[in-house]
């Protein structure tokens, strides 16, 4: 990563992070800094109703301020070919016919795009672009709305209702979150630039290039192989990367329309309605215990929100198929279109939703039997298989987690009564939930290009999101070859490279170490086949036969039958040695089933005077396989367990209701977690490898350090006031009411 910028002074990467340099000198470049002659800029104008018909555009103000160059709407912007066949629309992925209908889906739908030679012109002009609309009645008030709607079943039933439904403790409840949104620092952006008739240059924030490049080669009918996409450095995605968003078909319309490079980023309120986010939802949990304690079953339904041209479902009773030994299950589903932009995945997406209500639906039963919640979980834990496939496990270590946990929180500590301990207007709690996420691998591909002095190039397509990918794909390289650290560099981000797929749902590392170690045994044979002309003790020599050095190859032994690469490149005339290589899950994702695992504990402290909140202590304990980089496996762990704090506290997006519009569509009207509201997250793993799920043994961990983390806050709240919150955010005012 950042090596297309890098410079001819520069003779070795710092160490530390492969791009810890670049960003902190700010050399490495994100998608709307780069820099391309006859540059333009667009600012998009959205729509004032949420729902109905686009009468007239207003332009002729806009048209006269000085710099605007042209105002793209529905009736005068280049077409997108796939828009005029709906079954091609539909296959592209893109699910909004953005400036290619007058209807309205939500307020802030695209319906207009000034570009100008300045930013400064576009966005004045913008603000004088005005509509006329034929209005129609918008639904935007989750609340109102999915009352009318019934779940339907999701996944296989076990058992029956009737099995539990005498079981001597059964509780059940609702449980709600406020929609949420992403709002990564670095808001969406895309540069276009048409090279030809039929070639396009992108630079874009996005969270894997060959999904944009495929959806753009959809929607335009263009080779994929013509689309050159770029996002070397990502200042943060939380999912909302992982879909091509308007910007990108906007800024390629409008370089289309002017015939020169267009710079498209969006606003800070224009990233709460145009790059998803997490929606609003309601579950009804009912679940049930013998007097042992051990689960009857559990019934989960859930809804949440979609947008009305676009069904998002995102699989919120998931969770409760997995964890735990239900003989008898049922889960139901249902979505409820709303006049709002399309939600999409966020971290932990589904999971993160349901395990709250799982969770918290467990901590309540937990009470009335009277019994220790972790020694609740731990008796009931799924064991060795998989209870939603019957599949063996191939790693699941969720009981040490459990176990690692409470120890280190002082789980021995927590009364189980709950408002007991108290502190000044302080009063003190403990909390826990257990957290997992399917371990995921797709295929991916890598190359290596060597030099003559040992020196290895690693590329491929992924990008590093700031997760640490490009380090970890250094470790890996390091740990495969021998060569050192510093010898090692590494490129992401590009299309050009080999093909990966996106960044996200915790599989990245776990899919591109399989391409790694597989390019590295690619080196180390082709190595072998020139070193066997100079020696013949490497004419059938396997990968594992062959140790690289900085200098050499030898042989089984460090020392033993050494080639130096200098004699290799003058023996063969080479320049580089290049060499590419795939990988890609095989037989054993059908044996076995994977998953990463996590148990979050908490100590708050609630103040009964004012209802503030605070996480005195946050303890996350995380079976992800082998950890490649510790540093920033934690680092991402912590980072994932304060946006639970958010979800817990803070963070919850409020509607007009009347005129379908965000309110506080802003950072300051918007409150996530920041520094003061999280104490150090103490992040341990168990470090055990998973060598069915990839070479490394790594196992996801982005997904797990937010799973479970609002549910063991909402449990710490209970146990410090007695009082049981059930709607999210869990904010003052429901603290001294409830």
């Amino acid at each position: 990563m950042g090596f297309f910028n890098r410079t001819k002074k520069e003779k070795k990467a710092p160490a530390g992070r492969v791009e810890g340099f670049y960003k902190v000198t700010g050399s490495g470049k994100y998608a709307a800094e780069y820099k391309l002659d006859n540059t333009c800029y667009a600012v998009l104008v959205g729509s004032t109703v949420a729902a109905g018909t686009v009468v007239s555009i207003q332009l002729d103000e806009a048209r006269e301020v000085e710099g605007v160059l042209d105002i793209l709407t529905h009736e005068n912007r280049p077409a997108i070919p796939a828009f005029a066949d709906e079954e091609k629309r539909k296959k592209s992925g893109f699910s909004l016919p953005v400036l290619h209908t007058d209807k309205i889906f939500f307020r802030g739908q695209p319906i207009a795009l000034v570009i100008a030679e300045t930013l400064e012109d576009a966005t004045y002009a913008a603000s004088l672009v005005t509509a006329t609309y034929k209005a129609a009645p918008a639904s935007v008030d989750f609340d109102t709305v999915h009352p009318a709607i019934t779940p339907a079943a999701t996944g296989k039933e076990r058992g029956s209702l009737d099995a539990w439904s005498k079981a001597p403790f059964i509780r059940e409840q609702v449980y709600t979150i406020r929609h949420q949104v992403h709002n990564p620092m670095e808001m969406h952006a895309t540069i276009a630039v048409w090279d030809g008739p039929d070639k396009i240059r992108l630079f874009d924030k996005n969270q894997g290039v060959n999904n944009v490049q495929q959806t753009v080669s959809r929607l335009w009918g263009i080779p994929a192989a013509n689309i050159e996409v770029m996002s070397e450095y990502v200042g943060g995605g939380f999912g909302s990367g992982l879909k091509v968003w308007p910007n990108v078909p906007l800024a390629i319309m409008a370089a289309r329309k002017v015939n020169r490079p267009v710079k498209l980023m969006l606003t800070r309120p224009q990233m709460f309605t145009l790059v998803g986010y997490r929606p609003q939802s309601w579950q009804r949990v009912k679940i049930g215990a013998d007097a042992n304690g051990r689960f009857t079953g559990i019934w989960h339904q859930a809804k949440h929100g979609t947008s009305v041209y676009d069904n998002y479902s995102e699989g919120i009773t998931r969770i409760s198929r997995l964890i735990y030994n239900f003989a008898n299950l049922k889960t139901d589903a249902a979505t409820v279109p709303l006049n709002l932009g399309a939600p999409t995945w966020m971290r932990g997406p589904g999971d993160c939703t349901g395990d709250f209500a799982l969770e918290s639906a467990i901590d309540e039963l937990c009470h009335d039997l009277g019994k220790d919640p972790l020694q609740v979980r731990m008796d009931n834990l799924a064991g060795t298989h998989d209870p939603d496939n019957g599949k063996p496990w191939s790693t699941n270590f969720l009981g040490e987690c459990m176990q690692k946990g409470a120890e280190k929180i002082g789980w021995n500590s927590r009364q189980l009564k709950p408002a007991q301990v108290k502190d000044g207007e302080w009063m003190i709690g403990y909390g826990m939930a257990n957290g997992m996420w399917f371990a995921g691998r797709s295929r991916a591909s890598a190359s290596i290009i060597m030099q003559k002095d040992g020196s290895i190039l690693v590329q491929t397509a992924m990008t590093d999101i700031g997760t640490g990918t490009g380090t970890g794909i250094r470790n890996i390289a390091h740990d495969k070859l021998g060569i050192p650290h510093d010898r090692i560099k590494v490129k992401l981000g590009h299309s050009s490279l080999p093909a990966a797929p996106s960044q996200g749902g915790s599989t990245g590392l776990s899919t591109i170490s399989g391409a790694v170690a597989a390019v590295s045994e690619a080196l180390k044979i082709k190595l072998a086949g020139y070193a066997a002309s100079l020696d013949v003790v490497y004419k059938d020599a396997v990968a594992a036969d062959v140790l690289l050095s900085d200098t050499g190859i030898s042989y089984r032994e460090t020392g033993s039958h050494p080639v130096a690469f200098a004699a290799i490149w003058e023996k063969e005339k080479l320049d580089t040695l290049e060499v590419l290589a795939s990988s890609a899950p095989g037989e054993e994702r059908q044996k076995y089933s994977f998953c990463s695992g996590a148990a979050h504990f908490c100590r708050v402290k609630v103040n009964m005077k004012t209802g503030k909140v605070k996480v005195d202590r946050h303890v996350c304990v995380v079976d992800a396989g082998h950890v490649v980089n510790e540093l920033a496996a934690a680092n991402q762990v912590s980072g994932a367990a304060v946006g639970g704090i958010g979800m817990a506290l803070s963070e919850g997006q409020a509607t007009d209701n009347t005129h379908g519009v965000f309110i506080g569509s802003d950072l300051a009207g918007y409150h996530f977690a920041v520094n003061a509201d999280a104490p150090l997250i103490e992040v341990e793993f168990i470090n055990k490898p998973d060598l069915n799920s990839n070479p490394s043994g790594a196992k996801g961990v982005g997904e797990v350090g937010i799973i479970g983390a609002a549910a063991a806050i909402a449990n710490a709240i209970y146990n410090a006031t007695g009082k049981r919150l059930r709607d999210l955010p869990i904010t003052p005012d429901k603290v001294l009411l409830g």
